[in-house]
């Protein structure tokens, strides 16, 4: 059974939604963005659903100023007050459940990551974590593909025999293809977000498991930063795993991959 809960955060009424199951391991899912609980195209609601069928509670919700939530929206930054009472929530509306695992995409997993500390969340999956720092004023703009990103993208056409071809007759800007190589060629330089998110996860001794669509344009940003000193003691913690799959769909929406991230999920709960 699907149930709809209204539930306090600091003054303001969030609403949730719980998908009930009997065992006693839930799934919080922390939405990324501006997305409302449903998620992308009700991705997150199809997700909680198939879960819930196998015995799982899922307990969803619009964190302040989205969707049918009232209150402020400040922002991922700000969401610390809205997992808390989201966690409250779902033990006072599922109280079988002993353990709770939260997963989160983008933003939504960084947020997680910085605050699942004192919510009694026992594992985390953080789906395509975000490490790109945004200007406040820019905020509303387009964000540009990472240096890492953009290395990935020019290594795959290198590697293609097809590029030598489309190179030789034209098809390819040469002016533009050496600009491209040499953005790739520029190195990142200090992300105090992605300092934050090592530094939370080094301090936290819950179990976390990464999930990586191979070819998102934020998950190869967050590969950039997991792959540098940063994150060096992290990539030895035995508690911490990373896995991906090869999709360029940050929410995982074409039919493999929603199929992996469901194996994934269920796994964890399993």
């Amino acid at each position: 059974m699907r149930r709809i809960i209204a539930f306090d955060c600091m003054g303001d009424q969030l609403a949730g939604t719980l998908d009930e199951g009997d065992a006693e391991t839930g799934l919080l899912i922390v939405s990324g963005g501006n997305e409302i609980r449903a998620g992308a195209h009700a991705g997150q609601a199809r997700l909680a659903a198939k879960i819930a069928a196998s015995g799982f509670p899922v307990f969803r919700y619009d964190r302040r100023g989205i969707g049918d939530s009232v209150g402020e929206n400040q922002g991922f930054e700000s969401t610390a007050p809205d997992i808390t009472a989201a966690c409250a929530a779902f033990r006072a509306e599922a109280p079988n459940v002993k353990r709770i695992i939260g997963f989160g995409n983008c933003d939504a997993a960084t947020a997680l990551a910085l605050f699942h500390q004192g919510n009694a969340i026992d594992r985390l999956l953080l789906a395509n974590p975000w490490v790109i720092e945004v200007a406040a004023a820019q905020t509303d703009a387009p964000t540009p593909p990472s240096a890492a990103a953009i290395r990935a993208r020019y290594w795959a056409r290198i590697k293609s025999p097809r590029s030598l071809l489309d190179l030789l007759t034209g098809k390819i800007n040469l002016a533009k293809l050496v600009g491209g190589l040499a953005r790739a060629a520029q190195k990142s330089g200090p992300n105090g977000l992605a300092d934050q998110l090592a530094t939370a996860l080094s301090a936290s001794n819950v179990p976390v498991k990464i999930l990586i669509a191979q070819r998102d344009t934020t998950a190869m940003a967050f590969m950039g930063e997991w792959n540098g000193p940063g994150f060096a003691a992290l990539r030895q913690r035995a508690d911490i795993q990373l896995v991906s799959t090869d999709t360029a769909s940050h929410s995982f929406a074409d039919e493999r991959a929603k199929s992996w991230l469901l194996a994934q999920v269920i796994a964890e709960l399993q």
